[in-house]
């Protein structure tokens, strides 16, 4: 099986050039500036993905290109230098779609490795690795998964997605605000922005695809996408600040049409199925299903107005952080579920954590502890599998929980282990604790892990055990910070809780 390191995908990005035959005269500007992408692997298939943009930054999102659909040609290889095809084939980039290709293969081998790229307008793409789950019935085939949340383009440069590469995980898993809306200057980190982007405040369908298009400028973020196949889900900053459901955080004209704008966006800018929801499962045989949660499209207004604070209504028994379809899919997948690991990768801050020690209790009610029936709802579910496991992103800082039966009662009995994974840059370099943790952690005693610096969560996935690496950078507001290990945890089969390594 090839190794595909940093020299090796610069290297594939121009071997076989005669298989893809690219003429030298009268080249037009490259149409691959935003990179390629696979995602949503299963035993056969995996969505390989670009969109082609010779000016991604172009003020009607359309990247430069013209108003006609453009032949796209794909080739699957099973070596980096394709000597070794497996698939090819052509697809049409259309302008209704912001020329973004998403190819769906099927036909491949259960828990393959495989190397791709594109052709369009006589340029060849860089070559982008993926890989197939294995088989449904697979034990012992392990998983290196990578997760990540919080990519603020302004607050730091993306070099936690660089690391990331290169520790080459099996899979990523992106848990929301990929983008954010913010116009240049809104958003700032304690210590100041160090980038801008193009444009205002993200309202109108042009506004999301440049965006995006921005993003996935940056040669940090490719490398990431290319090392292995995404899993992507949204949380609120990819349409608008703290959404729920139907409504927008501050009241605002044309919310809806906004939302479907920005919700088309995603689509044309991430490794998706055109025919998944974005709620969803993937496999890795019988060893993990990750379950892909939506907390944003299907939850009911925040209780009290939002905000950190106490709040009663919170309590309400009809509140709900997923929808009642959602919600009995999930227990669906619950209750069939033969994996040895059961994974919930979702947004928003499962816990309980009460923010304010002493006698006072005060939650934020943007997260699970603002729908606490759903929340109980869920964890009762957990009894259905053998190893509960939730994934988190947003609160831009590293956590490790342990998920009680009683929130009021710290002996009560673990039933899972929450891993938040820090951000990959919103707010600023970070620190290693702020000076409330040590009287957080008290009030919250579940709570067995905080750090506050800015990378990614690396974890292994065994019939035994599942190791997490919380990975933390020294600083991203300026490149090429090393990555260290900032702590070890690990979750043993049917032994909930985390053991510190």
């Amino acid at each position: 099986m090839s190794t595909l390191t940093r020299r090796t995908l610069l290297l594939a990005g121009v071997a076989g050039v005669t298989a893809f035959s690219v003429s030298a005269s009268a080249r037009p500007s490259d149409p691959f500036t935003l990179g390629v992408a696979s995602g949503d692997p299963t035993p056969d298939g995996v969505v390989l993905w670009t969109r082609l943009a010779p000016e991604p930054l172009a003020e009607d999102g359309l990247g430069g290109m013209p108003g006609r659909a453009i032949e796209v040609f794909w080739q699957v290889a099973a070596d980096d230098r394709f000597t070794r095809m497996v698939q090819h084939g052509s697809t049409l980039a259309r302008p209704e779609e912001a020329h973004s290709v998403h190819v769906e293969l099927s036909g491949l081998e259960p828990g393959h490795e495989y190397f791709y790229r594109f052709k369009a307008l006589n340029h060849l793409s860089r070559t982008g690795r993926t890989r197939t789950t294995p088989q449904p019935n697979a034990l012992q085939v392990p998983l290196t998964m990578a997760f990540a949340s919080c990519a603020q383009y302004e607050h730091g440069y993306f070099t936690a997605y660089r690391r990331l590469a290169e520790d080459e995980p099996d899979l990523v898993l992106h848990l929301g605000d990929y983008t954010y809306e913010y116009e240049s200057g809104i958003h700032v980190a304690p210590s100041g922005n160090v980038r801008q982007v193009e444009g205002p405040t993200t309202v109108t369908l042009a506004g999301y695809r440049r965006r995006q298009a921005q993003y996935k400028t940056d040669p940090d973020l490719q490398e990431a996408h290319a090392v292995a196949p995404w899993a992507v889900i949204w949380d609120d900053h990819e349409i608008d600040n703290s959404w729920a459901g139907l409504l927008p955080d501050k009241p605002q004209p044309n919310f809806l049409a906004r939302r479907a704008a920005a919700i088309q966006a995603y689509y044309e800018n991430m490794p998706l199925r055109r025919s998944s929801r974005l709620y969803r499962r993937i496999g890795w045989g019988s060893l993990a299903t990750f379950h892909l949660l939506d907390t944003r499209q299907y939850r009911t207004d925040q209780a009290c107005g939002d905000g950190l604070q106490l709040c009663p209504e919170r309590l309400e028994p009809e509140r709900t952080m997923l929808g009642a379809a959602q919600e009995e899919w999930l227990f669906d997948g619950f209750r069939g579920s033969q994996a040895r690991w059961d994974v919930l990768g979702q947004q928003v801050f499962f816990s309980q954590y009460d923010y304010i020690p002493g006698e006072v209790d005060k939650f934020l009610l943007d997260a699970w502890d603002g729908y606490v029936a759903d929340r109980d709802r869920v964890v009762a579910g957990f009894s259905d599998v053998r190893n509960p496991i939730v994934l988190t992103g947003d609160v831009h800082a590293a956590w490790g929980a342990e998920v009680k039966q009683r929130w009021d009662d710290p002996s009560s009995k673990t039933l899972a282990t929450e891993l938040v994974t820090t951000s990959i840059t919103a707010g600023g370099d970070g620190s290693e604790e702020y000076t409330e943790t040590s009287s957080w952690l008290r009030e919250n005693p579940h709570v067995k892990y905080f750090n506050n610096r800015r990378g990614y969560t690396l974890t292994r996935f065994t019939p035994d055990e599942l190791r997490t690496d919380f990975r933390g950078l020294d600083y991203v507001t300026r490149p090429g910070s090393p990555v260290r290990t900032k702590g070890s945890f690990a979750v043993e089969d049917r032994v909930p809780g985390l053991h510190r390594l």
